[in-house]
């Protein structure tokens, strides 16, 4: 089937469902709240999984021409013992192609790229959604891909769900030199991670509870085996990225939702920050639904998670992939995007917040103080 959708959103999730959504035939319009898209960041890990799903949304090549192999990477100890390998050979083994990384802003270009082959799907800045019943008015669906701090989510779902801290925060950053070793290594209460990225920079990102500066970040790592402490002294820490790690809780019973809301939502509309465009027209056409639109949610919309299985952007390509195949397998009508929504939460949802308890239940047994015991039982890991 095809219809009318407004994303709300332009990250990974975001352009992806829009691409997915476009080439299944429906008329598309994305908003991002920013002035400008999100391009800081590190690396993203893409899962052979995530790289069939870009490939059916036809920006496989693109990632692969910008993309680097991921391989022969250990868990160690902060003196530099390797106490198992990450599955990575595996895993390749298994899909027949590596996993892949790539620095988010390489990602994000070749999604706006994809999006902008179309020439009619607005990508439009600074739109800050306040009335999600307004925006769902005229359209056929809603997808809420506005990240952990969703407007969309809370307009349909409530706040039960929210941001949830973990009591401590990430620093991630770029050197400008590659790593002669790559994976994870595990402390007591913190651990350092490093990745390739491109050729010639190393990807690396580190957890301290209670680091708070650029100083203290350094002086936890000193001592630590080669290169930890070099790449913290070589890279200028005005170029590292300092956040709070959250997760969605609790879990959400769907990720998707009828035409209606809480009634004790009140809202305003959606108000242009500083609005920016691609120049396509928008899209006039007016739903004739007698309600507003369904919503979908996305990505970190839908189940925010700590970053520690690396699965945040894989998660919500394959979101992205799920729902717009679903959709445009759909029949016409209402009734049709009622069940292409009921088999999107159903093929997604667990599956995705199982990763996302993973991720977290992971970050528990890394930043564990109780190091021998959970050493030795890495060390039973298979090679």
């Amino acid at each position: 089937m095809t219809g009318t959708a407004t994303v709300v959103g332009a990250g990974i999730g975001g352009l992806a469902t829009a691409i997915g959504l476009r080439r299944a035939g429906w008329t598309v319009t994305v908003l991002e709240r920013r002035a400008e898209l999100e391009r800081h960041g590190g690396a993203f890990g893409i899962h052979p999984t995530a790289q069939s799903a870009l490939d059916r949304l036809g920006v496989g090549d693109a990632l692969r021409d910008h993309a680097v192999p991921y391989r022969d990477a250990h868990i160690r100890t902060p003196d530099g013992t390797s106490i198992a390998r990450l599955p990575l050979e595996r895993i390749e083994r298994k899909a027949g192609r590596p996993e892949l990384l790539i620095p988010r802003f390489r990602l994000l270009d070749a999604l706006v790229a994809a999006l902008d082959t179309f020439g009619d799907v607005p990508l439009k800045l600074g739109e800050r959604v306040t009335d999600v019943d307004a925006l769902a008015a005229g359209q056929d669906l809603v997808i809420g891909a506005d990240g952990i701090r969703s407007a969309v989510r809370t307009a349909r779902f409530g706040d039960r769900s929210g941001p949830r801290g973990i009591g401590t925060v990430a620093w991630i950053g770029t050197a400008d030199f590659e790593s002669p070793v790559y994976g994870e290594t595990w402390g007591s209460g913190r651990f350092f991670g490093m990745t390739p990225v491109e050729p010639g920079r190393t990807n690396w990102y580190a957890t301290v509870p209670e680091a708070t500066t650029a100083e203290e970040l350094r002086a936890a790592f000193a001592g630590w085996h080669d290169p930890i402490p070099r790449i913290l002294d070589t890279t200028d820490p005005a170029t590292w990225i300092r956040y709070d790690m959250l997760h969605l809780y609790p879990a959400l019973p769907s990720f998707v939702a009828a035409g209606v809301r809480p009634a004790s939502r009140v809202s305003t509309g959606v108000r242009p920050a500083s609005r920016v465009s691609t120049g396509a027209r928008p899209d006039s056409r007016v739903s004739t639904g007698a309600g507003p639109a369904p919503v979908a949610l996305v990505g970190d919309a839908a189940h925010a998670m700590t970053p520690n299985l690396g699965q945040g952007a894989c998660t919500a390509i394959l979101d992205a992939d799920s729902l717009t195949r679903a959709l445009a397998a759909a029949s016409p009508g209402p009734a049709g995007i009622t069940g292409a929504l009921r088999a999107y939460d159903a093929e997604r949802r667990r599956s995705a917040q199982w990763t996302a308890f993973g991720s977290r239940t992971l970050h528990r047994f890394m930043s564990t103080e109780r190091t021998r015991l959970r050493d030795a039982a890495v060390r039973l890991l298979p090679g």
